[in-house]
């Protein structure tokens, strides 16, 4: 399928069919990103998705870890902040 661009202010923009977003799943936010030459447009996670499950499951460890993403230190925190 292709659409043409169109002019919005200083900017440009698409509109996408209602069957399309339909297909895909949006709501009134979309998360955008661009791979090589592509734009990817995909519907938006809400913020802070999965948090509660990580929670619940470190607080049923017996020696709960840090709360960082897997394989990032905690060393940017000492040494950025002075206690």
């Amino acid at each position: 399928m292709k659409i043409s661009l169109v002019k919005i202010g200083n900017s440009q923009g698409i509109r996408i069919p209602k069957a399309l977003i339909e297909q895909c799943g949006f709501g009134d936010e979309i998360e955008l990103e661009v791979k090589g030459d592509a734009l990817v447009l995909r519907p938006a996670q809400p913020s802070r998705q999965g948090w509660d499950e990580a929670f619940s499951t470190l607080t049923k460890l017996e020696e709960p870890g840090p709360l960082l993403p897997d394989g990032m230190s905690e060393e940017w925190d000492e040494a950025e902040w002075t206690w």
